[in-house]
Order: structure tokens, then C-alpha cells, then sequence
């Protein structure tokens, strides 16, 4: 079908194509979003399995290897890494119960998915918070 705006004795020309999807008008849906931080956390939890390895090894090496384990982790840097890990993991368990429900069935519809999607996110920050509360009250604050 030919374009009005275009005069029928002139070819369009490649320049005069719209660009689909463009970055200026495509939006990433959550359920996407969502799918790539799933297989990213599952990547984060390989390189954290790692450290809980090195850690084990230190407890079981010498009490010098667990010490400096033990400061590397109570470090900023170390803080960090376990709070991504824990929100990592917590993520992680939500997408895999996220594809589970699918798998049965359930949430399939278009505000279904983005709806269990939020609630994936959402889960796993506030799983997060809740274990770090937790594990702070656990080992009595700042001591």
C-alpha cells in the first residue's frame, strides 16, 4: 500500500523509514527487565558461591587465613558483596517461584506477568532488608 505522504513517482528512500524499535520510543517491559536480572543474579551467585568457598577454606586453613577473611568481609567492600549476594539470592528464589507459577499455569496474562514481575523486585528487596535487620538484631547491633 502506498504512502500518501509520499508522491507515487519517487521511490522512498531508506533514510525515510521509521526506525523500529528506536531507543527514543522503546521501553523495556519489566517482565524483560526482570528476565535478564534473573540470569544475572544466577551469574552473582556463582561469583559469591566463590567466596563462600574461600571462606570455608580459610575456617578450615589456619585462624590467620579465617582472621583476614573475616576483616575482608567486615570491610565496606565485603559488606557490600554480601548485601548484593543476599539481594542476589532473594532474587533469584523469587524468579525461579516467578517461572514455577508459570510453569503451572498461573499469572499468564499481560497484568498478570507485570504484576508478579513488580512483586518479584519488590520481594527481594524487602527479603533483603528483612535479613539484614534480622541478622543485625541476631548478633546484638554494633558489637
Amino acid at each position: 500500500m502506498a504512502d500518501p505522504n509520499v508522491p507515487a513517482d519517487r521511490p522512498r528512500a531508506w533514510a525515510d523509514r521509521p526506525l523500529s524499535p528506536h531507543l527514543q520510543v522503546y521501553r523495556w517491559p519489566i517482565t524483560m527487565t526482570m528476565s535478564i536480572l534473573h540470569r544475572a543474579t544466577g551469574i552473582a551467585l556463582y561469583a559469591g558461591t566463590l567466596l563462600l568457598a574461600w571462606w570455608l577454606l580459610a575456617a578450615a586453613t589456619s585462624s590467620q587465613a579465617f582472621g583476614l577473611m573475616q576483616w575482608f568481609i567486615g570491610s565496606p567492600i565485603g559488606l557490600l558483596i554480601l548485601l548484593g549476594y543476599t539481594w542476589a539470592l532473594m532474587h533469584h528464589a523469587l524468579g525461579g517461584i516467578r517461572h514455577f507459577i508459570w510453569d503451572l499455569g498461573h499469572g499468564l496474562g499481560p497484568g498478570d506477568r507485570d504484576r508478579i514481575a513488580r512483586a518479584n523486585l519488590i520481594g527481594s528487596i524487602v527479603l533483603t532488608l528483612l535479613l539484614w535487620i534480622v541478622g543485625y538484631w541476631a548478633l546484638g547491633g554494633t558489637n
